[in-house]
């Protein structure tokens, strides 16, 4: 039996015209999407992938923006409508009704003036005759569906009372309000946890089999695209670069780029000196003509495979040092409820007797969910937030009890990375500026010119253009803001850097490159991390030792290869479990059990 198409995207192009000249964001896609099925979108940073899911939305703001050729048809029941040829009354019709999307970042997806009920409600009595009361019952029942706890509570709860997983099923509910044809996902899982992802990503699976609907699936990693989607289209500069089925695209890739992308996804059966970026296979000429190496991933991998000897002697050197970080049975309360004069009823123990010894050149991994309290750690360690009982002790000085004051002359020792680069930039000054600020605080040089010459050279290091010097945060991409703010930690030479979740909202390709960057770094400077973030395949990636935290306490500790090998708490085995590791094996038996499925339905 034949698949039923939903949509057909025919030689697609979309453009914007910009100060510096017409930009090609999506230059000749197509695909066919039929029901039932899930196409992931896969691609770096301004490949085109966001652009095309908006485009065959009609979304794309017009101008700049203008779908300049193509089709976008549209398969209904009984009809066939090319949606790039409809009017903005027309396609309201269509939006919601029939096609319905989630964007990446349900905080601002969301109003958050309005109860997450009530916004659920409003998408409802929009499309459908429904009363209030209908609209209500029908949100309820949609929160129960997307599996939220306590949905009679979150029906009146405001989006900043969530957890991010929340918030994204409420898009999710929104989204299914009215049992679209196809739901178009724009990257729905980047900024979650790994546990939340999985779950997220086994509620779609579920719900496209209630509803059997077509998913477009948008994402950059492809460990993700690898556990949901059945074809896989791969973008880059705007063009399809590779299409098929995801086994063949897994097993097989025919194009560098997406051998590129396969690769610098951290590899979890072995510890690798580098991660293989595209350079490893591929390079561009002065056209723009792309250049092969030839290279597979697994002999990449292989040649850049570290023996076990060299990690045991690297840790032989490390470990025979003094301590540049102790801390013992420290502890961060923070007041829950207060009574009428404000005396604190119950606390909230974000860091609950936590200990661990920090060495000098060692990267120290922190992983755990959102709100274990590895974030309120990595702060208090610095003194951002003032503990509530324990110590910390930092290059042999006792820094517990230390005022803000006697803490300014240690800021220039102990340096933190923060997760988004553009709030910890001031949009007003331009980077090189805000790479010096610090170096004059602490009287870095002896002269400005001898402070510009260094961040110049800084910059480089980074790997960014010193002609870059005067230019503003926003003419920079994410993963170069990233490398500012890297710029601008190391400028003060500082023995510790805490890096809070650095690289969690960058792309896989662009993560690659940062965390190249900050290995080269500590090498090169003798830096000493302390390495937070939810994505376990990354902090093994970074880490010496690895420290697990759950709800406050230390959960597990020990060499991140043997804590990878062989967790000995269920907590950790689920948080390995719900990497996305993107094995042929695991997509073969997916895709057989998908039309299992199938055939018995029919």
């Amino acid at each position: 039996m034949s698949k039923q198409p939903l949509l057909e995207v025919k030689n697609l192009v979309t453009e914007f015209h910009t100060d510096n000249g017409t930009v090609r964001a999506v230059d000749d896609i197509s695909f066919t999407l039929h029901r039932g099925e899930t196409i992931g979108i896969v691609g770096e940073s301004g490949s085109g992938k966001s652009v095309t899911s908006l485009s065959a939305m009609r979304l794309i703001p017009e101008p700049p923006g203008k779908i300049v050729n193509g089709k976008i048809l549209f398969h209904g029941q009984d009809y066939k409508s090319d949606l790039a040829n409809l009017n903005e009354k027309q396609m309201r019709k269509f939006r919601g009704n029939e096609i319905a999307m989630i964007f990446q970042e349900p905080m601002t997806s969301l109003n958050p003036v309005f109860t997450c009920g009530k916004q659920v409600m409003e998408a409802i009595q929009l499309h459908q005759k429904f009363s209030r009361k209908e609209a209500k019952e029908k949100t309820i029942e949609l929160f129960k569906k997307v599996k939220l706890p306590r949905p009679e509570e979150i029906f009146s709860s405001y989006p900043h009372q969530i957890s991010g997983g929340q918030k994204q099923r409420v898009m999710i509910a929104m989204a299914l309000s009215c049992n679209p044809a196809i739901l178009i996902a724009d990257e729905p899982t980047t900024a979650l946890d790994v546990t939340v992802q999985e779950t997220i990503l086994h509620l779609m699976k579920e719900l496209q089999e209630e509803y059997n609907m077509g998913i477009l699936f948008i994402t950059h990693d492809l460990g993700v695209i690898a556990e949901l989607a059945d074809e896989v289209v791969v973008m880059y500069k705007g063009k399809l670069v590779e299409k098929g089925p995801a086994l063949q695209v897994f097993s097989s890739p025919n194009h560098p780029y997406t051998r590129g992308l396969l690769a610098c996804r951290p590899p979890l059966d072995v510890r690798v000196r580098e991660l293989p970026t595209r350079k490893y296979f591929m390079t561009e000429d002065e056209d723009g003509v792309i250049v092969e190496t030839g290279k597979t991933v697994s002999e990449v991998i292989k040649e850049l495979a570290v023996s076990k000897n060299e990690v045991s002697l690297r840790h032989e050197i490390i470990y025979a040092q003094e301590p540049l970080l102790e801390v013992s049975n420290l502890k961060t309360y923070f007041p829950n409820k207060k009574s009428f004069f404000g005396k604190a009823k119950s606390w909230v123990k974000a860091v609950d007797d936590v200990s661990f010894k920090l060495y000098p050149g060692e990267t120290l991994g922190l992983v755990g969910e959102s709100g274990c309290g590895k974030t309120t750690l990595g702060r208090t360690i610095l003194k951002l937030i003032e503990p509530t009982d324990g110590t910390i002790v930092l290059n042999g000085e006792n820094i517990t009890g230390y005022s803000n004051k006697s803490m300014r002359r240690l800021r220039k020792d102990a340096q933190i990375i923060f997760q988004d680069p553009y709030s910890s930039l001031n949009p007003r000054i331009t980077i090189g500026e805000a790479i010096m600020e610090p170096m004059r605080v602490h009287k870095v040089c002896d002269n400005e010119m001898q402070r510009k010459q260094e961040v110049l050279e800084l910059l480089v290091k980074v790997g960014l253009d010193p002609n870059q010097f005067n230019r503003y945060p926003h003419e920079f991409s994410g993963g170069q803001r990233q490398r500012i703010c890297i710029a601008r930690s190391i400028a003060l030479k500082p023995k510790l850097i805490i890096c809070d979740e650095s690289v969690s909202a960058l792309d896989v390709s662009v993560q690659a490159d940062v965390l190249n960057l900050l290995n080269e770094l500590r090498d090169e400077f003798g830096l000493t991390f302390l390495f937070i973030s939810h994505d376990l395949s990354v902090v093994k990636f970074m880490s010496d030792r690895m420290i697990v935290m759950k709800e406050g306490k230390i959960e597990e500790e020990g060499l991140a290869d043997e804590i990878y090998a062989n967790p000995k708490t269920e907590y950790t085995r689920s948080l390995i479990n719900s990497i996305p590791k993107g094995r042929i094996e695991d997509i073969r038996v997916k895709q057989q059990l998908k039309k299992s499925n199938s055939a018995s339905t029919v």
